[in-house]
């Protein structure tokens, strides 16, 4: 499976992203209310500036304590973000997040942001078509 065919699964190919000149506090309630892990920091919502995650928050709350949250993202975020391609496979994709240990990764294409997928996105698709391998094993097994 690749990418492309994963974003097409996918709910809505909206990508949540935030400027780099938000807070982080904005970050934190930005990703309590849309209940996801991550958002992309980007002026314009296809340049990719960085990533900031609920990791990164909490790690550094932790760290210096609630003050943080009224730091700018941009000092916060993750700015060297590892993207895939449309055409990339799904095996490849989930290698380079397991490898890395992240969760998210944008999807560019000709340097723009095109999509964002979630380590959750592509165990699905795996699931989905390893169920799909099954049944037609399944059925040439039965002779049908």
């Amino acid at each position: 499976m690749l990418v492309h065919q994963i974003l097409r699964m996918k709910a809505s190919d909206q990508v949540a992203h935030i400027a780099p000149d938000a807070t982080v506090g904005e970050a934190a309630r930005r990703l309590s209310e849309l209940r996801i892990g991550s958002l992309v920091v980007s002026e314009d919502g296809t340049e990719v500036a960085g990533i900031i995650s609920e990791r990164d928050i909490v790690r550094e709350i932790g760290r210096r304590g609630p003050e943080c949250l009224g730091e700018l993202v941009s000092s916060m975020m993750t700015t060297r973000v590892v993207a895939c391609a449309r055409d990339d496979s799904a095996d490849a994709v989930l290698q380079r997040m397991t490898d890395g240990r992240f969760r998210h990764m944008p999807v560019l294409e000709a340097g723009k942001m095109v999509g964002i997928i979630s380590i959750g996105d592509v165990v699905k698709a795996r699931l989905s078509e390893l169920s799909m391998e099954k049944e037609a094993l399944e059925g040439m097994i039965m002779g049908h």
